[in-house]
């Protein structure tokens, strides 16, 4: 059974065994330089199912069913039986696909794929992501099959093992962990392809499920450091210090080659790169820098990988950065200039005269000649005419005079429901004392009795302070049942209309939210009100589920296998078989359990299969017998 994937990811290091040509490898990963992928199986991305190429496997394709024992599906989800749900491993993908395995009852080859454009005497590493699907926490509990996954890189006659590798017995785990493995191998004289091989060491049953995805090659060599006579590996320059001139070198690791064949390179992006033309040594000499330029030098094992970028490695890369300096600036008559190296720009030296504090109505402009702050303007008049009730204050801000002072107003706003059915008293109170009330219906009442959705509005004065009161009244909609329907072993009640509603399902215990959960089968009657209100919809429901496991130690918990309601349906017909197909029990048109024994037998720990057919409607599917 499969697992899901995870967010966190572990990687497994394990020393790295460098093959010669007779040599077997083992599970480990490049010390040197691994360069670019050359070859990457990402299993691609969409949503449903998909097959692999003919040949790449000998197991059988789900074909969009769960994979049973010996099949296998590509999938963006692991979304089968109680497997971990997960998503791919590979970074950034949408609905990224992996290769989900449900392990063969017997060990074997369940994967293979051939590798071109290699380069003969060459070291390469291979790696790949698995992870187990089978939780601890699951049906299959502490006694789940491991999965244990061989790797071999045979060479293209499919007769000279180059490296293999086995991961051992990894065992379920409470949570998903995907984990890399890898093998280094070097090709043969003459040889530009292998053969990758996956094999299952495991056996089928409850266990030994998994998934892989982001299958790897990539070039191996040494890890090759790059620096100037200072240790430096980059400067950074304004161009007033150029041209510029230094030695680099390059050093390599000796990890992984032997003999080391260079070649020096140029770029002035450090995207794009030009062979530096007679620079074949560890070292070489730049002269006359007056840009920014980047340097590195490529390196192989043999001087015929030195240009084939699939056999060779790069070098750290060396940047010269030349940063332009900005022209000469136009300065003010009190500033001065001189050139800053470090920053690359001009600094400016010099201070204008500190501007005057100036009221908002004046203007300071600065006086070139007299190299002096001149401050004009005047305070504008204060106004006239004012109300009783207003009075002004100066704005230094917009530099105007503010009026302030209002007649006294006020405005409330006050939100009421009601039930349908039902009329409701709106009561207008203030602090006013002595007051008048008028409603926008006519109404001079301090109250008005309304029965309808709407805004209605009211002002209440005594003629000096006012205030304006707006209600907003809504009627609560009775709850509309659209669907009642089982989900596993909880009722879930749809309403075609929303509101604050509460459910039940004995009409005395109201909850608010519309799932029941763990509910035994039967035959329920389902009631829905709106919180607050006496009008109530029912709808009776027939609740049905199948368990997925049982219990019978006689505990009186689970101890039976049960179809509950089952007798309410038309028709029905119920088989039970054991994994290898033998009927075990049967029943039609009546009510259903089993005791987990067979003629008066007690069956043993495992998963069991039925097949239940209600009303023409067939249901295929297993459950667990646990002791």
């Amino acid at each position: 059974m499969k697992n899901n994937r995870l967010t966190a990811t572990t990687i497994i290091f394990l020393s790295v065994f460098f093959l010669t040509q007779k040599a077997i490898g083992q599970l480990g990963f490049c010390n040197g330089n691994s360069g670019d992928a050359i070859f990457n199986e990402t299993f691609g991305i969409g949503t449903g199912q998909s097959a692999l190429p003919i040949g790449t496997t000998t197991y059988t394709y789900a074909n969009g069913s769960e994979p049973e024992d010996g099949f296998y599906t590509v999938s963006n989800t692991s979304n089968f039986f109680d497997w971990f749900i997960l998503e791919d491993h590979t970074e950034g993908d949408t609905n990224g696909k992996m290769l989900v395995i449900n392990s063969d009852f017997t060990s074997g080859e369940f994967y293979r794929t051939t590798i071109s454009g290699l380069c003969v005497n060459t070291s390469y590493e291979f790696s790949s992501w698995l992870v187990n699907l089978t939780p601890s926490t699951g049906f299959c509990g502490a006694g789940a099959i491991p999965i244990n996954v061989s790797f071999e890189i045979w060479d293209s006659t499919d007769s000279n093992l180059l490296a293999s590798g086995s991961t051992g017995n990894l065992g379920s785990l409470p949570a998903p962990e995907w984990l890399q493995y890898g093998l280094v191998f070097q090709t043969l004289p003459g040889q530009t392809s292998v053969i990758l091989k996956m094999k299952n060491n495991g056996v089928g049953g409850c266990g030994n499920d998994l998934a892989i995805d982001d299958i790897v090659f990539k070039s191996c060599g040494d890890n090759i450091s790059i620096a100037d006579p200072l240790t430096n590996n980059m400067v950074s320059l304004c161009s007033s210090q150029t041209p510029y001139s230094t030695s680099l070198s390059v050093t390599p690791d000796n990890s992984v080659f032997s003999t080391h064949f260079y070649q020096w390179e140029e770029s002035i992006d450090g995207i794009t790169w030009t062979d530096i033309i007679g620079e074949t040594t560890q070292n070489i000499t730049i002269n006359g820098i007056t840009d920014t330029r980047y340097y590195r030098s490529k390196v192989a094992e043999s001087f015929a990988n030195l240009n084939n970028d699939l056999c060779n490695v790069v070098s750290e890369v060396f940047q010269v950065d030349v940063t332009p300096l900005p022209p000469t600036p136009t300065l003010a008559c009190w500033e001065t200039v001189t050139i800053n190296n470090t920053t690359c720009s001009w600094d400016i030296i010099g201070t204008q005269p500190i501007q005057p504090i100036v009221a908002c109505w004046e203007t300071a402009i600065f006086n070139t000649t007299t190299c002096t702050w001149e401050v004009s303007g005047t305070q504008p008049l204060q106004p006239s005419g004012l109300q009783c009730w207003e009075t002004t204050t100066f704005n230094t801000t917009t530099c105007e005079w503010d009026i302030i002072g209002d007649q006294p107003f006020n405005e409330e706003t006050e939100f009421v429901n009601f039930c349908q059915n039902e009329t409701i008293t709106l009561q207008a109170t203030t602090d006013i004392i002595s007051p008048t009330y008028t409603w926008d219906t006519g109404q001079t009442t301090s109250f008005l009795e309304v029965d309808a959705s709407g805004i209605y509005t009211v002002e209440v004065t005594d003629g000096c302070l006012t205030t304006i009161i707006t209600f907003t009244v809504a009627q609560l909609e009775t709850p509309l049942i659209e669907s009642v329907t089982s989900r596993g072993n909880d009722i879930v009640v749809n309403t075609s209309n929303t509101g604050d509603f509460e459910y039940s399902i004995d009409g005395i215990n109201y909850q608010n939210t519309n799932v029941f959960f763990n509910v035994e089968g039967g035959l329920y009657t389902i009631y829905i009100k709106a919180n607050g209100c006496n009008d109530i919809v029912t709808t009776l429901f027939l609740h049905f589920y199948i368990p997925q496991f049982f219990t019978p130690n006689n505990d009186t918990n689970n101890d039976t296998f049960d179809l509950k309601v089952i007798q309410y349906f038309e028709s029905s017909e119920v088989y039970i078989y054991d994994r290898f197909g033998k009927l075990l029990k049967s029943s039609k048109n009546k009510s259903f359990s089993w005791d987990g024994t067979f003629n008066g037998s007690p069956m043993p720990t495992s998963d069991y299969w039925y097949v239940i057919i209600i009303d023409g409607q067939r249901r295929v599917g297993h459950f667990t017998l646990k002791r």
